[in-house]
């Protein structure tokens, strides 16, 4: 997967050297010929929807899931072929993706919009042999999670670049986090991340004088979040928009961090003395941990590929699901593939599909039937 333009707010993401698969609001420059294709487009229960069919189709069933796509972003009508759509066009499954109903944190629609999108494919198609969730970035949390709630109904699942990590946990320790500990070394720059007046978007050119202000501090944070100094800011900015919106859905804080322990800084005590507290709304944290709590529980294998460099999905959580599973008897059920490629979601289709080759020889199926 490559960095991708197309929205103003992805090109200034990516203008601070970050980039992130937004989902499919462009069509795919590698797209399978549309005459050795049959497609289908339309809306259920508001979500836009798109389902490819090869003609040597085997049979197989892949339910995309696309990553976070911001609130406001213009969407193609009808919706586009997803990027990794033709990885398994080209290996003669069926794809249906769905765009969600709503943008942001969709986690919720995500779930719940597949799944109709999946019953409506069976009533369409007949029930394929074998169905499989894949997915990229925030879509990796949908698969584990649409793995947990349908697991009866998919033979297995992979996660590319995935928040393989419970909402609150990914918010708490990796949102919220870094934002807090910008502003214990870059004070009066973060508006207050608690305050319903404060803007959904901040400007990153603010972030980035700051830290070029004081280049000791900045290394450090970099150290400690795991980030480089080209990362970095639009890592902040990111974060800051998308605590913002889930807060804006939630309505209220969605994570309580009066206790928080920042092991990455337990050696500062200067951090630990300034660093902000948020006592968390309970109603929105009661939303995040529906919006998406993971425990663990599969029936189905599940394969993770993460990227050697992510800006995006600290390593440090790399092993949270893998442990989780463990904890639930499942270790068997997960292989974590060795990682590949630079930057968040920097696959090509290649490693794409070498990884969902591996999850396809996990879960029994065989190719070209």
């Amino acid at each position: 997967m490559r960095c991708r333009s197309g929205s103003w707010l992805l090109g200034l993401l990516m203008a601070c050297g970050v980039c992130y698969p937004f989902g499919a609001s462009l069509a795919s420059s590698n797209a399978t010929d549309e005459t050795s294709i049959r497609t289908s487009t339309g809306t259920l229960n508001g979500a836009p929807y798109r389902i490819d069919i090869p003609k040597n189709w085997n049979g197989d069933l892949v339910v995309l899931m696309h990553g976070y796509e911001p609130k406001g972003v213009p969407r193609q009508s009808p919706w586009p072929q997803n990027e990794e759509t033709p990885v398994f066009l080209s290996r003669g499954y069926a794809v249906a993706a769905s765009a969600f109903a709503s943008q942001g944190w969709a986690v919720g629609d995500a779930l719940d919009d597949s799944e109709r999108l999946r019953q409506l494919f069976t009533k369409e198609n007949g029930k394929p042999h074998r169905a499989y969730v894949v997915g990229f970035s925030l879509g990796g949390l949908e698969t584990l999670a649409m793995l947990e709630r349908h697991g009866r109904e998919y033979s297995g699942g992979l996660s590319m670049c995935g928040v393989n990590v419970s909402a609150p946990d990914i918010v708490a320790r990796g949102v919220v986090a870094s934002l807090v500990a910008f502003d214990v070394y870059f004070p009066n720059v973060l508006p207050d991340l608690a305050s319903p007046a404060s803007p959904a978007m901040i400007d990153p050119d603010r972030i980035q004088q700051a830290l070029q202000g004081d280049p000791v501090k900045a290394a450090r944070l970099e150290d400690r979040l795991q980030e480089t100094s080209a990362t970095l800011p639009g890592a902040l900015m990111l974060d800051y928009m998308v605590l913002r919106e889930i807060e804006q859905r939630a309505g209220g804080m969605p994570v309580d961090t009066t206790k928080a322990a920042y092991p990455e800084f337990a050696d500062d005590d200067a951090f630990k003395s300034k660093v902000h507290r948020y006592k968390g709304t309970p109603s929105a944290m009661a939303y995040l941990a529906d919006n998406a709590t993971l425990t663990g529980r599969i029936v189905a294998p599940v394969v993770l590929q993460r990227n050697a460099f992510d800006q995006t999905v600290p390593n440090r959580f790399d092993m949270v699901y893998p442990e989780q599973a463990k904890a639930a008897g499942n270790a068997s059920k997960v292989t974590v593939l060795p990682r590949v490629g630079e930057g968040h979601c920097d696959f090509t289709h290649e490693q794409v599909g070498q990884a969902f080759d591996v999850l396809v020889k996990k879960a029994g199926g065989a190719e070209g039937r």
